[in-house]
C-alpha cells in the first residue's frame, strides 16, 4: 500500500482525556479557578496517498512537537523508503532536516523556517535551503494528515476511555492500529 516514492507527513493531534465536553470542564474550572491542562498527544507519520499512519508516538500535551519528530521518522524509515517528508513549522530545526537528509538519505524535506521573531537569515545549511527553495506545492499537501485525523476522530471519537496515563498510551496505539485496519479494509 505504501509506494516506492512515498511522501510522508509528520504532525500531532490531541485527544480528550474524558468524554465530558470542553465547555462543561471550562465552566466548572471557572468556578474552581483551575483548568485541566494536559491531554494525550499522538504524533504520526502519515503516508500522503493512502493516509496510513506508518509510525506513531504518544506523549502529553501541550508540549513542543519537535522532539517527537526523530523517533517517528526513524520508525517509519524501517517500513519504507521515503522520498519526501513534510511537516509544519513546529518541527523546524537543523537536526530534523539533517536526520532526514544526511542520516536517512531522504532527498527532500519541506519544513518551513520558523523565524522565532528574528528577521535574520538562517545560518545553517538545510534551514537556509528551505528559505531559498521552499516547495509550496508540496507543503500544500499537509492537509492530508489533518484529513486523516479528522476522519479518525469522526469515526472513533476524540476522547479516550482509559483512565490512567499508561492505559491512555496503550489506547492511543490501539487507535493507530484500528485506523490502519480501517484504511486497509476500505482499500480491499
Amino acid at each position: 500500500m505504501i509506494d516506492d516514492q512515498a511522501e510522508g507527513i509528520v504532525d500531532a493531534t490531541g485527544f480528550e482525556s474524558s468524554y465530558v465536553s470542553r465547555y462543561f470542564r471550562w465552566k466548572k474550572a471557572r468556578r474552581k479557578k483551575a483548568l485541566h491542562k494536559s491531554w494525550p498527544k499522538l504524533t504520526v507519520l502519515c503516508h500522503r496517498r493512502s493516509h496510513l499512519w506508518a509510525a506513531a508516538r504518544v506523549g502529553r500535551g501541550p508540549s513542543n512537537d519537535s522532539p517527537d519528530f526523530a523517533p517517528v521518522v526513524l520508525d517509519a524509515d524501517s517500513l519504507a523508503h521515503w522520498e519526501c517528508i513534510l511537516a509544519d513549522a513546529a518541527y523546524d530545526s537543523e537536526t530534523n532536516h539533517a536526520l532526514c537528509r544526511t542520516t536517512l538519505g531522504i532527498p527532500c524535506t519541506v519544513i518551513p523556517v520558523q523565524s522565532r521573531g528574528s528577521r535574520k537569515w538562517p545560518k545553517t545549511r538545510y534551514r537556509r535551503e528551505m528559505k531559498l527553495h521552499f516547495r509550496d506545492d508540496l507543503f500544500g499537501q499537509r492537509w492530508q494528515v489533518e484529513s486523516s485525523f479528522s476522519r479518525h476522530k469522526r469515526r472513533l471519537g476524540s476522547y479516550l476511555r482509559a483512565r490512567t496515563d499508561a492505559a491512555k498510551e496503550h489506547e492511543c496505539y490501539m487507535r493507530v492500529l484500528t485506523h490502519n485496519l480501517m484504511i486497509l479494509a476500505e482499500a480491499a
